[in-house]
């Protein structure tokens, strides 16, 4: 669906999602590598576990809420991808922990 276009000055970090290891390019928004990684979602909505994706990217429509590096609800559009992260996909509810 998505690729991820490279520079030669690229830098790029390893993170995981769902426990998987990632390569991402350093800096940019994790909302965009969960758009290139399988299953391409980044919630489940609290009422019908219906999947929601990031979309909007500017941090309006909560879509790409996900937990990232223990903390719920984080707008993945929002924050810059770094060496080390942990992502998981929020199912439902919010809960601190995965």
């Amino acid at each position: 669906m998505f690729r991820l276009l490279t520079d030669p000055t690229d830098e790029f970090v390893r993170i995981t999602i769902d426990g998987v290891d990632v390569s991402a390019r350093k800096g940019e928004p994790v909302a965009a590598v969960l758009l290139r990684t399988a299953p391409f979602t980044a919630r489940t909505t609290t009422v019908t576990g219906a999947p929601r994706a990031p979309y909007c990217l500017m941090g309006a429509c909560f879509d790409c809420m996900a937990i990232v590096d223990g903390v719920a609800s984080q707008r993945t559009c929002m924050i810059a991808v770094c060496e080390g992260m942990r992502v998981v996909r929020q199912q439902g509810k919010r809960t601190q922990t995965p």
